[in-house]
């Protein structure tokens, strides 16, 4: 994701110091080369050769022992992240102070920035530095967390530094092209359940991966994105609007009332096709044997296809064998503009895992996609739908 990219980091005097490792291990792995600028004080909760080696590069202390070293690190850089953020790095930040080799660097620098706050919650709600964290923001400096937690101190509140993983979604998408901006993206994922009594119910092994890596790449790509959810137990992507939902029942609901404000609607849930005729109250007693009446469910996509208005439509067809003919039949019977079809009896694809094998269909073409990983393809499919959408323009 951050192959090529020059990335500068920050760390300021926080006990959360000992996370940037974590963080540099991270964004190495995505490609990106990593320079460190280290304060005096982030030097007291951790080692300059501790950073020195996770980075495999020089750290910067002492703006004089490289004299002009402000200049010249961020002319080189992509992004610039600061992780930990002290409240001293925010106040200078803001007021325009440049004291040592982070804050002159900082104000040396024209491009994007990113600060991780990290503090004891007395401090992150001080009015003083809430007007300074205000102030960034209205310059379009972007913060990440901080999160709710126990802090160093002992106490509970706002002020731990955000996860990593948090951190990284945000410098991933700062760097990559907003070209799904403007347009209301939903995505449905994950499995329905259709009870037979109040404890047991029929469902499909669905796990959500490739329904949030939709939601997760049409965020990071500039949309404002819904994502309704069966029960799954994967973390919704920030700044996505989760509708959970039980039944096929309730997820016909909530995308029928989603979907006039949608521009692009993405059907990824493995909704059941079947549902039980008769719901019992009370837990049906064990028995030898147990006769389920079962009847179809209302078929979502159908439905869709079947209105005169509607947004750029993709459909799913998960299969058991290299089915393509049901694909297509299923592409022009409920009249999608493209369906996506994997075949999940195959290893390492469709269900519970992190990567799929997944052939793109629409009217003109059909893609097959080596494996690859779940984000991967909703790239690929996120891209044929601008090209597509482009090209009825």
């Amino acid at each position: 994701m951050l192959k090529g990219r020059s990335i500068l980091l920050g760390i300021t005097g926080s006990v959360a110091a000992y996370k940037s490792i974590d963080l540099i291990k991270r964004l190495k792995q995505e490609g990106a080369s990593v320079k460190v600028i280290m304060t005096g004080a982030s030097q007291r909760f951790i080692t300059p050769l501790s950073i020195e080696l996770a980075a495999g590069d020089k750290i910067y202390t002492d703006m004089f022992e490289a004299p002009l070293s402000h200049i010249s690190l961020p002319a080189g850089a992509d992004l610039f992240i600061i992780a930990p953020a002290s409240a001293d790095i925010i106040g200078k930040y803001a007021n325009g102070i440049a004291d040592d080799m982070l804050s002159t660097t900082l104000l040396a620098y024209s491009g994007k920035v990113i600060i991780a706050p990290a503090m004891n919650w007395r401090m992150y709600e001080n009015p003083i530095f809430r007007k300074n964290l205000n102030y960034l923001a209205s310059l379009g400096i972007k913060a990440v967390g901080p999160d709710r937690g126990s802090l160093a101190c002992g106490e509970e509140g706002v002020g731990r530094m955000a996860d990593i993983e948090k951190i990284m979604e945000s410098i991933i998408t700062s760097l990559t092209v907003q070209d799904l901006a403007g347009e209301q993206v939903l995505v449905t994922a994950g499995p329905t359940r259709e009870y037979i009594d109040p404890i047991r119910y029929i469902t499909n092994r669905s796990s959500g991966k490739m329904g949030y890596a939709l939601a997760a790449i049409a965020k990071r790509r500039g949309a404002e994105v819904t994502l309704i959810s069966g029960p799954v137990s994967v973390i919704p992507p920030d700044g996505v609007d989760v509708v959970t939902v039980g039944s096929a029942r309730e997820m016909r609901t909530a995308v029928m009332e989603a979907l006039p404000m949608s521009s692009i609607f993405i059907m990824s849930a493995a909704v059941a096709d079947f549902m039980p005729v008769d719901v019992r109250d009370s837990k049906i007693e064990k028995k030898e044997r147990l006769q389920l009446n079962l009847v179809k469910t209302r078929d979502i996509l159908e439905e869709v296809g079947a209105l005169k208005s509607k947004p750029f439509t993709v459909g799913f067809a998960a299969e058991t064998g290299h089915r393509l003919d049901r694909a297509r039949k299923k592409l022009l019977g409920k009249d999608m503009d493209m369906i996506v079809f994997n075949d999940v009896s195959r290893k390492n694809a469709g269900f519970d895992v992190d990567t799929n094998e997944v052939v793109i269909l629409d009217r003109g073409e059909e893609k097959k996609l080596p494996l690859m990983s779940k984000k991967d393809v909703a790239v690929a499919i996120f891209d044929r739908i601008l090209e597509l959408k482009e090209n009825r323009l």
